[in-house]
């Protein structure tokens, strides 16, 4: 069954939003036996604390805003676990990241991406995953990752527009 996109409505209670992503972080971590530290947190709090890719010197920025200016290592390295344990994804297009809104499972997703906002859903589809690895073991290709993203523009953008 596919799971539906849904962008952030104008009545979006992002605390709330940033408050589940955290606690869902600190489970995940903890299952796998994984440790979230103060630094991979931060950076983790940084993504969620919006809906729209972020990069990683954008984030180097951030974190400088507060303390001292991080290495870049330091940030690849917490954007490497992050992702390695699902909490967020990299949009490949725009060298940027997005937290996973769904990162207690596995999966393969789609991200929307609305080239007017830049906001960012994310929705799968197991039988098109399925589809899709039958499709690359025809041709003998062993998938490691597969992530599909899609341009277009949101619900709200599309209003926004015909007003």
């Amino acid at each position: 069954m596919a799971r539906s996109a849904r962008f952030p409505l104008p009545t979006h209670d992002h605390q709330a939003c940033l408050r589940r992503g955290l606690k869902a972080a600190e489970r995940i971590c903890h299952a796998k036996g994984a440790r979230l530290t103060p630094v991979r947190r931060r950076v983790l709090e940084l993504i969620l604390d919006r809906h729209q890719p972020i990069g990683a010197y954008d984030l180097i920025d951030r974190l400088a805003e507060e303390g001292p200016r991080p290495a870049p290592p330091t940030v690849y390295r917490a954007l490497d676990f992050l992702r390695a344990v699902g909490l967020v994804h990299r949009i490949e297009s725009r060298n940027a990241y997005v937290g996973c809104p769904d990162p207690a499972r596995p999966h393969t997703g789609s991200l929307l991406i609305c080239r007017t906002c830049d906001r960012v859903a994310e929705t799968g589809d197991p039988a098109l995953a399925r589809a899709l690895a039958r499709n690359a073991a025809r041709l003998g290709f062993s998938v490691e990752r597969s992530m599909i993203e899609i341009q277009g523009v949101c619900p709200a953008c599309q209003r926004d527009s015909r007003r």
